[in-house]
């Protein structure tokens, strides 16, 4: 979605990406990858059919920068890839003890240049909300790296984070709560940080775009209303519904459940949101 401008230059509303997870998926080959396209090139052929693609096999291991490097030459101007930071980090003990490692990762991450979207940072299930290990973490993710500025994005996974006092902290320090849409999770749509990040779990391999057209309608709607600084009323939420705020970038993932559909799907709604 191009950045739209009100009468007196401000933009009026945020950029809307879609995406899914990752580009290398065989199943992909014929429903979205068309037949014959060596593999080499299906992250060349995603990136120009999708504007963001969260990077999932980060979160096992941290590609060296030329990695990075070498995947950001293959996408054209304006795509960026979302990074899952390494379960060696987020899986941690104590979160509180884990800045070299963040510095380590963002030293790879960061090869991406302007290709660098969001780093999402996703907690266990079995990790509960803990206020004073949670507040240190969040001190040590670094508002810029490498001569990049950072956006971060928390994926809470235990109820014990429906509390406001993350949804407190978490705005305090400037970082993006995730709202998963997942009946396997705990879901907030409170928006915490200046941008929004989203990853929808429920598609089904009988549809060919993996949601129905009324659910991808109102995912757009939804984004829509974020984008132009607005906090849509019907999503679940732990604190007051924000006011409404100045426009901001949204990312939209397609994770999970029925994968050979995802790519599909964030087509589809890419081709709504573009049409809002």
């Amino acid at each position: 979605m191009a950045t739209k401008r009100s009468k007196a230059g401000a933009p009026a509303s945020g950029r809307i990406r879609t995406g899914m997870g990752g580009w290398v998926f065989p199943a992909w080959r014929g429903p979205f990858y068309p037949e014959g396209l060596v593999q080499k090139r299906e992250l060349e052929y995603a990136s120009t059919h999708v504007r963001a693609i969260e990077i999932n096999g980060t979160y096992y291991r941290a590609p060296d920068a030329a990695t990075y490097a070498r995947w950001a030459a293959q996408t054209p101007e304006g795509f960026v890839f979302s990074v899952k930071a390494p379960r060696h980090i987020v899986q941690t003990k104590s979160l509180a003890a884990t800045g070299t490692r963040i510095a380590a990762f963002l030293d790879g991450a960061v090869a991406l240049g302007d290709r660098l979207g969001p780093l999402l940072w996703q907690f266990l299930p079995t990790r509960r909300f803990d206020p004073d290990d949670v507040a240190a973490f969040l001190d040590l993710l670094p508002e810029k790296h490498g001569g990049l500025r950072l956006r971060h994005a928390v994926e809470v996974r235990h109820e014990s984070f429906l509390d406001p006092r993350w949804v407190a902290l978490a705005r305090e320090r400037g970082v993006a709560t995730v709202f998963t849409d997942s009946e396997d999770y705990p879901s907030m749509a409170d928006i915490t940080g200046p941008f929004i990040y989203a990853r929808l779990m429920r598609s089904v391999a009988d549809r060919a775009t993996g949601y129905t057209p009324k659910a991808l309608r109102t995912w757009a709607d939804h984004a829509a209303t974020w984008a132009a600084g607005g906090d849509p009323e019907a999503l679940p939420h732990v604190a007051a519904i924000e006011a409404p705020s100045a426009p901001r970038d949204v990312f939209v993932f397609f994770i999970a459940a029925a994968k050979v559909r995802n790519p599909s799907a964030a087509v589809a709604l890419r081709r709504l949101t573009d049409g809002a």
